[in-house]
């Protein structure tokens, strides 16, 4: 588990780094496609957004898998079109970038916590996510976490790399 702790504090570290260019850049516009359509389209509010949403997410979902039967696959997740994630992303794409910077800044405090507490045993409780099938717990935290953070990360610098206008 450490491996994932590590990686998420350090994606955690770069998105926060991107503050600067992102407070800078606003406003920001918002996408006219933010929903299920391709996240390419997302600009940086959409994407501060869904990070913003997805981390407590995700961290409470793992922890009711971790928190149940251990002979039983947990169900738990989502799929993208969740009304309650795009209604949650619809709203904090509202915000401005430095609000949701300073939002995510404690989402992260509270998934990293949660990763270091999480034991080996509990990185091999397995859930059973609705289009994915059983997953542990750990493979969860690398796809639905950390390398979905560490993915709009770049997706960020790349919109930064193209600027406001684009």
């Amino acid at each position: 588990m450490n491996d994932l702790a590590v990686r998420l504090r350090d994606a955690g570290k770069a998105l926060l780094g991107l503050r600067g260019p992102l407070v800078a850049g606003e406003p920001w516009p918002l996408s006219e496609q933010w929903g299920t359509e391709p996240e390419a389209d997302w600009g940086p509010r959409e994407v501060l957004a869904h990070v913003n949403e997805m981390l407590p997410y995700w961290s409470a979902q793992l922890g009711a898998v971790v928190a149940g039967d251990p002979g039983t696959a947990i169900p738990f997740g989502r799929t993208a079109t969740d009304a309650v994630r795009l209604a949650r992303i619809e709203s904090d794409r509202q915000k401005p970038s430095g609000q949701l910077l300073d939002e995510i800044d404690v989402g992260l405090v509270a998934a990293e916590e949660f990763v270091a507490g999480l034991s080996a045993a509990a990185g091999d409780r397995v859930g059973l996510h609705p289009s994915r099938g059983e997953l542990t717990v750990r493979d969860s935290l690398g796809r639905f976490v950390v390398g979905h953070l560490e993915g709009h990360v770049v997706q960020l610098r790349a919109i930064l790399e193209r600027g406001p206008a684009a």
